[in-house]
């Protein structure tokens, strides 16, 4: 049977557990045509390029499908016609992966980081915090030559 991968973006007001149930009916129609389920991926609430039916948001995931074509016309049918579906995009595949999938690798890589050290400060002309002395070595030097200042002008 051919290999077929759907996203689906499903509406942002949406609970997870409720896209979850649209990839249980997509199984189920799926089941029904003599297809199945391979691949699951929830990608989570990400934003979207541009507004689709005023929303910003959406719910990405990914299906890994084995199917007859006219099974899959059917989930394509279905998952248009689903009020909570925004957008779908099936492309036919020679193989599933079985490893996760770009978007998935690239927020476990985004966690591992480290995210205190940014490396050193570029050097600044102007005393803005960035380069060149501290804030506080400025105060401290303010602080010295005043009280060298005063200490004079009571001698006098």
């Amino acid at each position: 049977m051919p290999l077929y991968e759907t996203v689906f973006i499903a509406r942002n007001d949406i609970t997870q557990q409720q896209v979850e149930a649209i990839a249980e009916l997509v199984a189920t129609t799926l089941a029904a045509g003599g297809g199945e389920v391979k691949k699951r991926e929830y990608w989570g609430l990400r934003g979207l390029a541009y507004r689709i039916k005023k929303n910003r948001k959406g719910h990405y995931m990914l299906l890994g499908l084995e199917t007859p074509a006219p099974a899959l016309l059917e989930v394509e049918r279905q998952l248009g016609l689903h009020e909570d579906v925004l957008r779908t995009m099936t492309i036919r595949v020679d193989a599933i992966d079985e490893a996760p999938s770009a978007i998935l690798s690239k927020r476990g890589e985004e966690r591992d980081r480290d995210r205190g050290f940014r490396g050193p400060r570029p050097a600044g002309r102007f005393s803005s915090g960035r380069g060149g002395r501290e804030r506080g070595d400025d105060r401290e030097e303010f602080r010295a030559r005043s009280r060298d200042d005063g200490d004079q002008g009571g001698e006098e």
